[in-house]
């Protein structure tokens, strides 16, 4: 799994112009998912974006997570970030998870989210999503499972 994770002041995500993910504040995640991911990589990447410590505490240091601040998370998939840009002009996306393979493993490290006590808001799978986000900070980092 590979994961952005993009510190948020707000975001947001339409489909056909509609709104079907907010959050006021927290964390904007680009989800990629490949063939090889399994349950234990969704629940390994969720507890460590959970408990990340990227926020600052009282005296302006990265100290606390978003747990910590009562943020959110805005989780989109994303097939893309599996795109191979290394040989010609055109991305190979053979890394990336199959549909059905990438959406189970989704909606189980958004579950895991949950279970971390954090607000999640998604995207929708498969579709073709406007994302608009202030990055706080700007702090944006990569998460990946082993």
């Amino acid at each position: 799994m590979r994961v952005v994770v993009q510190r948020s002041k707000e975001a947001s995500v339409k489909v056909d112009g509609n709104v079907v993910g907010s959050i006021p504040f927290g964390l904007t995640l680009l989800v990629g998912i490949t063939h090889e991911d399994q349950e234990k990589d969704a629940t390994y990447v969720a507890e460590k974006i959970a408990n990340l410590r990227i926020f600052e505490d009282e005296s302006g240091k990265m100290n606390t997570s978003v747990k910590d601040k009562g943020g959110a998370i805005l989780s989109i998939s994303q097939f893309t970030l599996y795109g191979d840009c290394r040989k010609g002009r055109r991305p190979n996306f053979m890394e990336a998870a199959r549909p059905e393979h990438a959406k189970r493993l989704y909606d189980v490290f958004n579950e895991e989210l949950k279970k971390q006590g954090l607000h999640v808001e998604t995207g929708e799978f498969g579709a073709m999503m406007n994302v608009q986000l202030i990055n706080d900070g700007p702090v944006t980092l990569i998460v990946e499972s082993n």
